[in-house]
């Protein structure tokens, strides 16, 4: 076990190096000159921009401004925002508590919906209740993020008065608030994660329950609950545990358009706002923390194989 880790987390260092090439040099496409915006009125002044460009390494080669990126990296330094002039690293502390709540929200809302339903579907095949829960996952699947929000605000928020259109509270200030807040992005971030749980639990249950320890259990005469809980569900949730990681790096990383819709001030405002003011450091700070949250993700979820298969271990 010892091992395995070490090996795991000896990958983890050329992935995040390859990772922080890739985000510098795209970062480095961008059209525009960050320093014609920081100008502001000063932009058509070339002493203005020259110095701003220095103050910023800007005009150093792209080679050196990685390394001096990188080095800075490497000793927890991400530099700061260009815009808010504030370490990038505190900005992600502040916004990420607030985007990963609601990711947590949405991904227990995933599970406590898609996995059972999978479930059932796939004990109940090609019944009504197998066709309804489809129908229901197809819904999930195709339904826009802005759309479904939007339905929710009108219907929750300005018809019945029940929840608070938009906004954010911290969770440590008023909890009840707080959710008041989040339940409904959570929602619709869940829709999404249930449906897909739904479709691949489902798929991997209908797998397992056609093996054949699972028809020699049934021989034994084992009750159909022990049958589809001990046996059936323990292997099929592997490919379930891969996706669930998965599904909740992505909606960490992905929840931008639900942010703008409910106006929570999360990950996705801050990089969206960064990218339109070309703040740089800002952009390359976030990509390369979700992308360190993938990474570990990743490792967490082969941990959880193992604990579901103890085959694995000795693999």
């Amino acid at each position: 076990m010892a091992g395995w880790l070490l090996r795991r987390l000896g990958q983890v260092v050329p992935t995040l190096l390859i990772l922080s090439f890739m985000i510098f040099g795209l970062q480095q496409l961008m059209p525009g000159d960050p320093a014609i915006i920081l100008a502001g009125e000063e932009r058509g002044d070339p002493v203005v921009l020259a110095q701003i460009r220095a103050e910023l390494r800007l005009d150093r080669p792209i080679w050196e401004q990685y390394l001096h990126w990188m080095g800075n990296v490497v000793q927890g330094d991400f530099g700061f925002s260009w815009r808010i002039r504030m370490p990038v690293s505190e900005l992600i502390l502040q916004k990420l508590p607030v985007t990963a709540q609601l990711a947590t929200m949405a991904f227990i809302i995933g599970i406590v919906i898609g996995v059972p339903l999978g479930i059932l579907s796939a004990t109940r095949r090609d019944t009504p209740l197998d066709w309804a829960a489809n129908g229901i996952a197809l819904f999930g699947i195709s339904t826009p993020n802005f759309w479904l929000g939007i339905m929710m605000i009108l219907l929750f928020s300005v018809q019945l008065g029940w929840l608070p259109p938009s906004g954010y509270v911290p969770l440590w200030e008023d909890p009840v608030q707080s959710l008041a807040t989040t339940i409904m992005p959570a929602f619709v971030l869940g829709t999404g994660v249930a449906s897909v749980l739904m479709r691949h639990t489902r798929a991997a249950m209908l797998t397992a329950l056609s093996q054949d320890y699972v028809r020699t259990a049934r021989a034994k005469g084992l009750a159909e609950k022990v049958v589809v809980w001990k046996h059936a569900l323990r292997n099929a949730l592997i490919p379930v545990v891969t996706l669930g990681t998965i599904e909740f790096g992505r909606l960490l990383a992905g929840a931008v358009l639900t942010e703008q819709i409910f106006t929570i001030p999360g990950f996705g405002k801050l990089v969206v706002d960064a990218v339109f003011n070309r703040d740089y450091p800002v952009v390359q700070g976030v990509v390369l923390a979700t992308a360190l949250i993938f990474v570990v993700l990743s490792l967490i979820a082969d941990m959880l194989y193992m604990l579901i298969n103890p085959r694995l271990r000795a693999a």
